[in-house]
């Protein structure tokens, strides 16, 4: 070989032999000094640990959900005594009788004024927390309550508005197994519907229609109101879910002494409700069918008729828009949570009425579809907004509970 090219091999195997036969710990200063690093690193963070500082807007939010969702003696009431009736405002007064029992105190109003007082008695926890019993009495009265006719062929210049008022009692009884989603429900209701002459800017409906050609207008009429629910219920509250489902079949008795209004109705329900990402979207979907049937020689009195439209239905068309017989809803959301307080949706609405129920598919629905705001606590809604767009126009929704 060359001199050159020994000396050339020599620069490279020389220093190769000197690193292979180095002692192991002439490295290990190397590996302890980026352990060294890495232990002072996290040392250094743990110093910095803290608890989460909620910011300014989470305080607020935070006791406003204390305040509308869980046991405050005074409280919000947001609830209008009839749909349709606009802005609502009242406040109640719950005492607690037991650790658990509760009687709440509450009413409220709205400028066209509808007004709504009432008190209840709570027990949620009966039978080893397996039932619940609800005894609630009160008074209301709504003003401008829209009629449209019956079917869905007429248009919004058909509106005529009627008022009523309701004296009712009722006592509900909620039965579920520990562990187990089934449930059972009853109740008994009595009232008296007192049908009136309308206010506001359209006509009031006995100036459109007779008796004879419109059943219980102008009636006073008597019910006796037994009802019974069974189902599948999975979800954490009926008023605020992310995930679980409903499934029920309920039926009415509406019984008239006078033997003139009476009938009966049935409807079937189901809610489910589809998490995506853990949670951070939810698919929501909610379908209603109701059926009603009269007795020998009576008739389903104009205001008690099934109904399509409103804050919880057709949420771009007027409450109680659609009225006959029997009614179909579908409903479907895409929730988004902005953060625990605060959802966001983009939904759509589908949904008629019928006067016959083979009429009850999916052909001739009125549609709509839109965006709402939610701002919720972990068991209710205390307030939803949507706007909506449908074959009417637009229309914005304030509710104080979930559409479904």
């Amino acid at each position: 070989m060359a001199r050159g090219g020994r000396q050339l091999a020599a620069a490279f195997v020389v220093p190769a032999l000197l690193l292979a036969i180095a002692p192991a710990d002439a490295q290990e200063p190397d590996t302890e000094t980026r352990a060294g690093v890495i232990e002072q690193a996290q040392a250094e963070k743990a110093q910095d640990l803290h608890p989460y500082v909620p910011t300014l807007a989470e305080k607020y939010l935070g006791q406003a959900e204390t305040i509308l969702t869980t046991g405050m003696r005074w409280h919000p009431y947001f609830v209008s005594a009839y749909s349709g009736g606009g802005f609502t405002m009242g406040a109640g007064y719950r005492a607690y009788v037991g650790s658990y029992d509760s009687i709440d105190v509450r009413g409220s109003f709205t400028p066209s004024g509808y007004k709504r007082i009432e008190s209840e008695f709570l027990a949620p926890r009966l039978f080893d927390r397996q039932g619940e019993l609800s005894i609630l009495g009160g008074w209301r009265e709504a003003t401008e309550v829209g009629f449209y006719g019956t079917g869905t062929g007429n248009t919004e210049d058909d509106r005529a508005n009627y008022g009523f008022k309701q004296p009712y009692g009722q006592a509900t009884l909620t039965l579920r197994p520990a562990h187990r989603i089934a449930f059972v429900r009853g109740s008994l209701e009595t009232s008296q519907w007192a049908q009136t002459p309308g206010s506001g800017s359209y006509p009031s409906v006995e100036s459109v229609y007779t008796p004879e050609t419109l059943p219980g207008l102008g009636a006073t009429v008597n019910y006796v109101h037994p009802a019974f629910t069974v189902g599948l219920d999975s979800r954490a509250a009926a008023d605020y879910a992310r995930r679980g489902g409903y499934l029920g079949v309920t039926f009415d008795d509406f019984s008239d002494p006078d033997r003139l209004h009476g009938f009966a109705q049935w409807s079937y329900e189901a809610i489910e409700h589809l998490p995506i990402l853990r949670e951070a979207w939810v698919l929501s979907f909610h379908g209603l069918v109701s059926t009603t049937g009269t007795k020998s020689g009576e008739e389903i009195p104009f205001f008690m008729l099934p109904s399509v439209g409103g804050g919880s239905s057709l949420r771009a068309y007027s409450s109680w828009r659609f009225r006959d017989r029997n009614s179909l809803e579908l409903q479907a959301d895409w929730r988004i949570m902005v953060n625990r307080f605060v959802d966001t949706a983009v939904f759509f609405d589908a949904g008629k009425v019928t006067a016959r129920t083979t009429d009850l598919n999916l052909r001739g629905l009125r549609t709509d579809g839109g965006f709402g705001v939610r701002f919720h606590g972990p068991v209710a809604t205390p307030l939803r907004i949507d706007f909506a767009y449908g074959g009417e126009g637009f229309s914005i929704v304030w509710a104080a509970s979930a559409a479904f």
